[in-house]
């Protein structure tokens, strides 16, 4: 009888231990995205889904353009790109879109990112909180 307990109990274990990870795969982050990330086929490639968004804009920002030095991502995405340059002023905006991901998306969104870029949290200008990719060596 104590064999069962312990093959039920242990089999619990597992079930709850499932659920939470399923859990957390739902848990939803918001990825602010205004260069390629708003690609469907970058999507596609990136997450193996086309990603639900929505339009928004990041206040205090302006984009310039960077030769990139991860030539990996280079190669796939052209050497240069936009990035975001951080001014304080409400009058320079960024406009993008506010990508629903799972914790794991935004790792492999990580891996998609070029070597210089970070990901960092920001407030976007509807006042959701989400994270955007920059440079990081600015």
């Amino acid at each position: 009888m104590l064999r069962n307990f312990v093959r039920i109990r242990s089999s619990l274990a597992d079930s709850v231990l499932k659920a939470i990870m399923s859990a957390e795969e739902l848990t939803t982050e918001s990825l602010f995205s205004y260069g390629t990330l708003r690609q469907e086929d970058v999507q596609l490639a990136t997450f193996g889904r086309k990603l639900a968004g929505r339009p928004d804009a990041l206040v205090g920002y302006v984009l310039k353009i960077i030769q990139i030095q991860d030539r990996s991502f280079a190669a796939k995405n052209g050497a240069h790109q936009r990035t975001l340059q951080f001014t304080g002023s409400r009058s320079d905006v960024v406009e993008g879109v506010a990508l629903a991901v799972t914790r794991k998306e935004l790792e492999q969104a990580d891996e998609y990112e070029p070597d210089d870029y970070g990901r960092v949290r920001v407030q976007l200008k509807s006042g959701l909180d989400a994270w955007v990719y920059l440079q990081t060596d600015q």
